[in-house]
């Protein structure tokens, strides 16, 4: 595994410490960046849905609570629909915020535990920081690819 793997963990929920976030953020980072074989930084923050509401709406146009969003530090280039991505050419990757609630809500809902469906949305998140997408079929068959690979390192069940 590279040794320039770093995740900066921002905490501005409490309820993320009890979950274990940090160290959840660590190992799902790192699992991505050495499947790719590259090292990288990556800042994750764990809010609530009201603060992720505000950055969708700041970002995205779209003033309402989600999961997970994220900020790839460079521009990606163009591929084609389901080839892998280019990887950046830098160390610092990105951002990546993650909403508690809607998290928890969503691993009621699909009965699976908290920790599973954050680790999956924080794999999903760092493929998108890499230029992962899913906005074709063949790029979401890539990306969920990558993300079942990836996640069956982290001994977590394919989500799909």
């Amino acid at each position: 595994m590279p040794d320039d793997i770093s995740t900066d963990c921002v905490i501005e929920d409490d309820r993320w410490e009890r979950l274990g976030l940090e160290v959840l953020a660590d190992r799902a980072v790192a699992a991505v960046l050495s499947w790719h074989g590259i090292g990288g930084e990556v800042c994750v923050m764990g809010c609530d849905d009201m603060r992720i509401a505000a950055l969708n709406a700041d970002f995205r146009g779209k003033p309402r609570a989600t999961n997970v969003l994220s900020w790839p530090s460079a521009e990606h280039v163009a591929h084609e629909p389901g080839a892998r991505p280019e990887l950046p050419d830098t160390d610092e990757l990105g951002d990546i915020a993650i909403a508690y609630d809607t998290c928890l809500a969503e691993a009621q809902a699909q009965g699976k535990p908290v920790a599973d469906h954050v680790a999956h949305l924080l794999v999903h998140a760092t493929l998108h920081l890499l230029g992962y997408d899913h906005q074709t079929d063949a790029d979401a068959e890539t990306m969920e690819a990558a993300e079942r690979s990836i996640l069956s390192r982290l001994n977590v069940p394919d989500p799909y």
